[in-house]
């Protein structure tokens, strides 16, 4: 597989998110355990050294589950985390986003996931949030720095950001990852991911094939999508996720899945070459 450097590591360039190895709604225990650390054990096996996890998945359950299945980790296994949020007793999601809240999410982190350093965390900036960077911004930025500085985490991460933060921030302090939303037919992180692409900083969209929190999904069943999976004989999910990492050498995709069958499916998306007609035409549907 491709890699690219994200903080202090070279990461495969289809990595693995556990957000959907929790229950429904990324809440409570897995559908089957035994398959959830199957499936983590296995994309190891097949070369991803880059997991993206939060401890607020589940709650609690995805980094347990990380930390059955490969504890102890290799050298080479990238974990990266997220906070800003966490959940209630409904399953909805709520900002945890104070300067000693995000220290303390570092450190649940770390601690369920039994290491001394992550190789990045993302500061999630929840929705609703001023496009330009203010004093809370800059309050929490100040947390993640002295995260680092603290041996805590080996990168900074931002996710659900603009572009006139991600500059901001760049004037602070160096960025190793970027999450934002970004698929074929949802592109308005595009000026996020060029700004990434220029700095040298790996961009990790997510929602890549549409979100999976709505009942149908127009990414996956766009006319010109299964088009090209029948032409080429694959998934829409595969040719999808081929695309996303034609955009920029920077990309990386988290395709996350609690099944083995999917996990291989998303792995072999590594061997897909779209040509140039098919390529053209993704390109276009925005």
């Amino acid at each position: 597989m491709q890699t690219f450097p994200l903080s202090r590591h070279q990461v495969t360039r289809i990595g693995f998110g556990a957000m959907q190895l929790p229950g429904r709604g990324v809440m409570g225990p897995p559908r089957d355990r035994d398959e959830a650390i199957a499936v983590l054990r296995r994309a190891v096996e097949a070369g991803v050294n880059h997991i993206d996890t939060a401890q607020y998945y589940g709650p609690d359950v995805s980094n347990e589950l990380i930390h059955t299945a490969l504890h102890p980790y290799g050298d080479d296994l990238a974990l990266v985390s997220k906070v800003g949020a966490r959940r209630d007793e409904q399953g909805g999601w709520l900002p945890w986003d104070a300067p000693e809240q995000l220290r303390q999410g570092i450190e649940d982190n770390l601690r369920s996931l039994e290491i001394d350093q992550l190789a990045a965390v993302n500061l999630r900036v929840m929705d609703g949030a001023p496009a330009e960077p203010d004093q809370k911004f800059d309050d929490q930025l100040g947390a993640m720095i002295e995260a680092k500085d603290d041996g805590l985490i080996a990168g900074i991460g931002l996710s659900t950001i603009t572009e006139a933060q991600l500059r901001h921030a760049l004037q602070q302090t160096e960025i190793a990852c970027v999450q934002n939303p970004y698929n074929l037919l949802a592109r308005d992180s595009q000026p996020v991911l060029d700004l990434c692409t220029e700095r040298g900083i790996a961009f990790v969209p997510y929602f890549p094939l549409g979100s999976a929190f709505h009942a149908t999904n127009p990414v996956l069943t766009h006319p010109e999508v299964l088009a090209a999976a029948e032409r080429l004989g694959r998934a829409p999910a595969q040719v999808v996720l081929a695309w996303t990492l034609t955009v920029a050498p920077n990309v990386l995709v988290i395709p996350g899945t609690s099944s083995l069958n999917h996990l291989e499916e998303n792995l072999a998306v590594a061997d897909i070459e779209l040509d140039a007609g098919t390529k053209a035409i993704l390109d276009s549907l925005v």
